[in-house]
């Protein structure tokens, strides 16, 4: 096998994989980056963790991304969660899985998987170019011929992969270059879109209860005529409205009927698991057993403190008053907060500040078995910036990785 000049754009989790791959195939691998170290968003991934990938079956992994999903099963079939599970702990790197399979470094820190890759990458004697920004790619009969930095460096590549990411978090250095170039180029980009973004509502009340967090909850958003019924998880009150994994893992749907027009509310079931008339038996009978017991800190058993001060003010309840005082009709307002505690979505915060960028170099243009583009031979594209996108939970960084590892492994076989 002859010796291919493999150029890799971007230092994030899909082009360092791709380099990595690409050099073990022992090919000429130079991998440029334009912050001055790899890796910045990986860093702020899963709050400071890594949740890497997801250890459950392909099936169930596939239905997890918004649409698409179907176009990674190549990707998948070479290099998916226990290969990239063995990658790290081959490296001297401990994992764990936690609830609903999320898979994390046993340290806790995402520093610990980028140490891990940079090592591969010193390992393996690739070329790392940083503080080095793409301008442009060039051209021969063939197909590319090298990569232009700017100052007008060329750097000369028989194939050349484009990880550069998004245009989310784009203090991170995702800012969308990749995509314009791509599209320069004669490629299709789809929309771009926030995904797996925080959603603002109209009402005060996040205000009142900003960095509280409700577990065991369920969501229903309605819109028109559409309704979408969340799993029980958890929910986090920001200064204007609310996000956590429920929200943010619905938040590409809710993102797309917002562009449509379409009014929205939420309803958030604070006791999913009893139904309306379970809770009033349950209410009755706290406030029988606490009847000489302020109504405030009866509540107190039921909902976090700010919650239960929240409700008493919008039910105009006076907290001082007892348990035993309570009324029926009281009680039926109170449990219709509970099952049903409303607000109206008005706006998903910015592109930038979200987690992942929904959209990109559209799927029709790259082929599946190979991450190469249908237009440009030699060149091929990788991780954020395809039009694919999933859940929170690890679905999204297993993407990024395996699209790499087959970007890198076609790009020195084919």
């Amino acid at each position: 096998m002859a010796v291919k000049k493999i150029v890799v754009v971007g230092g994030g989790p899909a082009g360092m994989m791709a380099a990595i791959r690409a050099r073990s195939l022992a090919q000429d691998v130079t991998l440029v980056e334009k912050n001055v170290s790899l890796g910045k968003k990986l860093l702020l991934s899963g709050k400071g963790r890594c949740n890497l990938t997801n250890a459950c079956d392909l099936d169930s992994f596939l239905k997890r991304f918004s649409h698409n999903g179907d176009f990674l099963r190549d990707a998948f079939k070479k290099f998916f969660n226990q290969e990239l599970i063995q990658f790290f702990e081959k490296r001297g790197l401990r994992l764990k899985i936690e609830r609903q399979q999320r898979v994390f470094p046993a340290t806790d820190r995402s520093d610990s998987i980028l140490r891990v890759l940079e090592e591969e990458l010193r390992h393996l004697r690739v070329k790392v170019l940083t503080q080095a920004r793409m301008k442009d790619i060039m051209f021969h009969t063939q197909g590319v011929k090298g990569l232009v930095l700017e100052g007008g460096r060329l750097v000369p590549a028989d194939r050349i992969i484009l990880a550069t990411g998004g245009i989310s978090y784009g203090f991170t250095g995702s800012t969308g270059e990749g995509l314009e170039l791509a599209k320069r180029l004669g490629h299709r980009i789809m929309p771009l879109r926030p995904g797996l973004v925080s959603l603002e509502v109209r009402q005060k009340y996040p205000k009142a209860l900003q960095g509280l967090t409700l577990k065991n909850i369920r969501l229903k958003f309605s819109g028109g005529k559409r309704q979408i019924i969340s799993d029980i998880g958890e929910l986090l009150f920001t200064d204007s409205g609310i996000s956590g994994p429920l929200v943010l893992t619905l938040s590409g749907q809710i993102c797309d009927w917002l562009a449509q027009g379409f009014g929205i509310s939420v309803e958030i079931d604070l006791k999913p698991a009893l139904s309306r008339e379970q809770l009033h038996a349950r209410l009755l009978r706290d406030f029988k057993q606490n009847s000489r017991r302020t109504i405030k800190n009866t509540l107190k058993e039921l909902l976090p403190q700010k919650l239960g001060k929240l409700f008493m003010e919008m039910l105009c309840m006076d907290s001082h008053r007892l348990s035993a005082q309570m009324t029926r009709s009281e009680r039926d307002a109170l449990v219709s907060l509970l099952k049903g505690f409303r607000m109206n979505i008005l706006k998903a915060a910015p592109l930038e500040q979200a987690m992942v960028t929904r959209g990109g170099v559209s799927l029709k243009e790259i082929n599946p078995r190979t991450m190469e583009s249908r237009r440009i031979k030699g060149l091929y594209f990788c991780g954020e910036m395809i039009d694919i996108d999933a859940d929170t939970g690890g679905f999204n960084l297993q993407a990024a990785f395996s699209t790499g590892y087959l970007a890198g492994e076609s790009a020195s076989l084919h």
